[in-house]
């Protein structure tokens, strides 16, 4: 199984095409992905042709050829003639909000924000008007959502690792994408990046909710890094809800405090939102924290085996 997402979702593109929607469209056709539609209401009418070609495991089990995707003028539009209950974002930032809400206002079931540089105030809005809809959201400023052999949604690459008993909530794109590698041989049900903002519509503790409740995900390598307390929560979650084993690695050991490194939520003050008080948090509910991404991979391993 997976979480959040799987092979039966059909998935629109808003943004589609731009230069990075249409890159990342091709690579979610090539992973096995249904994209059935982009929006951009100037190009409403239009098709986009794909040269697909299956990349990764278990992606593409259909042949390769062209796949000629419809661009429609609006969300509820593309979702009223394909039946997509998944969107994407790729729009650039200044009109980021207004896709959101506009993906949520047509029915979407979950919404993956690959887009960085939203204002916050923005984020907060459309993750709270998505919220009072029961419409889930992924990101923004994020890698967004594979089940390998599934589906991809976002921008991972869908030929690092294979399906496996794994589950990976990460804040960073790029650690998502190492800890998959390291973990290759295992593989993983479903990969997830919530991003790395002050403000996300998914948060560790919701992805750790779906992996307890996922019959197939046996172990759970979590992703923090400094700034703010959502992984402080998430040990207080762990320590109440989970059965399942989890690891941990927070990024940000040597990082000075005072100075935003990287993610716009990464910010140090004082001895709040340090990696040293994160991964003491972690490891008082039991969970082990590895102080290097290849040291987390062995200990996740290590567990895993003794299942």
């Amino acid at each position: 199984m997976s979480i959040f997402l799987d092979e039966s979702d059909r998935v629109i593109v808003q943004g589609m095409t731009g230069s990075e929607g249409r890159k990342h469209t091709r690579r979610m056709l090539c992973a096995g992905t249904q994209v059935v539609a982009g929006v951009n209401p100037r190009k409403a009418g239009t098709t986009v042709v794909f040269d697909v070609e299956p990349i990764g495991p278990g992606a593409g089990t259909g042949e390769a050829g062209e796949v000629e995707v419809p661009v429609y003028g609006t969300v509820a539009e593309a979702r009223e003639a394909t039946g997509a209950t998944v969107s994407v974002v790729f729009v650039p930032p200044a009109f980021a909000k207004g896709a959101v809400i506009e993906a949520v206002d047509a029915g979407m079931r979950l919404v993956v924000v690959i887009t960085e540089g939203i204002p916050v105030a923005d984020a907060t809005y459309f993750r709270s008007y998505a919220a009072s809809k029961g419409v889930q959201i992924i990101g923004p400023n994020c890698p967004g959502i594979i089940s390998p052999a599934r589906s991809n949604v976002g921008i991972t690459p869908p030929d690092i690792t294979g399906p496996g008993p794994i589950g990976l909530v990460s804040k960073s794109g790029t650690l998502t994408y190492q800890l998959m590698h390291e973990l290759r041989d295992l593989g993983f049900t479903t990969c997830i990046g919530i991003g790395g903002d002050p403000v996300v519509g998914t948060t560790h503790i919701d992805a750790l909710a779906g992996f307890e409740a996922d019959p197939d995900t046996k172990l759970v390598v979590m992703i923090g890094e400094i700034g703010g307390d959502a992984e402080e929560r998430a040990a207080a979650y762990i320590k109440d809800n989970m059965t399942k084993p989890v690891v941990a690695y927070v990024a940000g050991f040597t990082a000075p405090e005072g100075k935003t490194m990287g993610h716009a939520g990464a910010i140090v003050s004082g001895s709040s939102g340090t990696a040293a008080a994160k991964k003491e948090a972690l490891e008082a509910v039991g969970v082990r924290v590895g102080r290097t991404p290849t040291e987390t991979a062995d200990i996740a391993r290590e567990l895993y085996r003794a299942l």
